[in-house]
């Protein structure tokens, strides 16, 4: 059985939108979005908090036993929101999105989060070197993985119309709904 929807995965530093473009995905497209944070904090797939980031320390098992408990993978239609991507098996995943931030503007809103010391400084540098980029490259086909800026909100409006067109060529190619929704 095929899956009638893609699955997307949204990754990047904290604060490079991750959550607003998923979000308002998930309601334009119809797909369920799972925020792997609070999934995590909800379900308590974890072993407490890292003192010095303040950070969960995720319980990886358990956290990959429940999405797999999900109809993501028979059915797709998902948007998995979290700052990584390395951790979902490939099978699961169509698209990979790596959202990336002017380095200015997400120390502003970092700051504004009230990151400071340590975690501030730890995600700066992540961005800064593409660490997230570079871990979606090394775990995905080179096909399924994008990069796309999200500096403000006209970049997110682009943003959206690029993914919606992806998924609406998704669909055809792989037998789902084309244009005005026909099968």
């Amino acid at each position: 059985m095929s899956r009638q929807n893609p699955n997307i995965v949204i990754t990047g530093t904290p604060g490079v939108g991750k959550t607003t473009h998923a979000e308002q995905l998930a309601q334009t497209l119809g797909f369920t979005h799972l925020s792997v944070n609070q999934i995590v904090k909800d379900e308590g797939f974890h072993e407490g908090r890292d003192e010095e980031t303040g950070s969960w320390i995720v319980d990886e098992d358990k956290l990959l036993d429940h999405l797999e408990s999900l109809p993501l993978i028979q059915t797709g239609g998902y948007i998995l929101d979290w700052h990584a991507c390395d951790l979902f098996p490939e099978r699961w995943i169509d698209l990979v999105i790596v959202l990336r931030c002017d380095s200015t503007i997400l120390y502003d809103r970092l700051t504004k989060r009230g990151y400071a010391g340590k975690k501030l400084e730890e995600n700066m540098d992540s961005e800064i070197m593409q660490v997230l980029l570079e871990e979606a490259r090394e775990s995905y086909a080179e096909e399924v993985v994008v990069e796309l800026r999200s500096d403000g909100a006209e970049d997110v409006e682009g943003n959206l119309g690029r993914v919606e067109e992806w998924v609406r060529g998704w669909r055809v190619d792989h037998g789902g709904e084309g244009e005005g929704g026909q099968k």
